[in-house]
């Protein structure tokens, strides 16, 4: 993702923290095809998740099942802005910077939606109403255009009013807040949630090693792209980078909570009594 023109990373500034930069494919007139891998695994989670949109919609009597559709639908989202981000997709500047500003809203947005999944659980409210989806839409929609607008605005220096955030050390207090700090805390609480319902509401076991599951992948996808991520490019000489396992790993995390939603609106096992009507 590109909002700072001028990364410290490739010019070896005074914050300069050993960046390494992907090279990838050779284009004509200078361009590059930058992490052909990603593109190719971003195709592939847009794929699994239309199957699995496809797979929930045939779990009639499932709780939460509009909202679990809900969210791997923001995960397409999200992938699909990966492919001219991440992937480094040949692109003029402007472009890319309208892509990443989407990418990042689309993360807060769809993390969020995540953890309003797990307070579906609990049913608080009747699952796939109006009600329920309106909100869980609303609220999802004003985190996407809050964190889309200052990343824009920061990209294409709408108000000036982050302009100082293009410079050493790039330091963006509000991207940082909604981009790094607030989903962190949308997925522990995801977890803390999704824990009490399945060991204090239903009372099982076996679910809980899909959810483990699906934290452990998520966790080792983070680890190639904060801290494996340089080492990697540097020892295949600008040729791949932790993104490309991130997405790989991220993939594998989202689909490892599918199964853990789906093992947990089996028929046979109790649920809150609420007098909800599934859908």
């Amino acid at each position: 993702m590109k909002l700072f023109n001028e990364s410290p990373t490739k010019r070896g500034g005074k914050y300069d923290f050993g960046g390494c930069e992907l090279l990838g494919i050779p284009l004509s007139g200078g361009r590059h095809l930058t992490n052909l891998g990603s593109i190719i695994l971003c195709g592939i989670a847009i794929l699994v998740s239309a199957f699995l949109i496809w797979r929930s919609n045939r779990k009639q009597a499932a709780v939460g099942r509009r909202e679990m559709q809900l969210f791997l639908l923001s995960y397409i989202i999200v992938e699909i802005c990966e492919i001219f981000t991440v992937g480094g997709f040949p692109l003029q500047q402007t472009a890319r910077i309208a892509f990443t500003g989407i990418h990042l809203g689309a993360i807060v947005a769809s993390l969020w939606i995540l953890l309003m999944n797990a307070v579906v659980g609990f049913q608080l409210l009747d699952d796939g109403t109006p009600l329920s989806i309106g909100l869980i839409l609303g609220s999802a929609l004003a985190l996407f255009i809050g964190t889309g607008y200052i990343a824009l605005d920061t990209g294409y220096s709408w108000t000036q009013h982050f302009d100082s955030s293009l410079n050493d050390p790039n330091r963006n207090i509000g991207l940082y807040v909604l981009y790094q700090l607030a989903p962190l805390v949308f997925l522990f609480l995801f977890f803390v949630l999704e824990t009490v319902l399945v060991l204090r509401v239903l009372g099982e076991r076996k679910p809980m090693i899909y959810l483990a599951g699906a934290a452990l992948l998520f966790a080792i996808g983070q680890i190639f792209q904060y801290v494996i991520s340089t080492h990697l490019c540097r020892s295949t000489n600008h040729k791949i980078d932790g993104a490309l396992f991130e997405t790989l790993f991220t993939l594998l995390s989202v689909s490892m909570l599918w199964v853990f939603w789906s093992s947990i609106t089996e028929d046979d096992w109790p649920m809150p009594q609420s007098g909800s009507t599934y859908t």
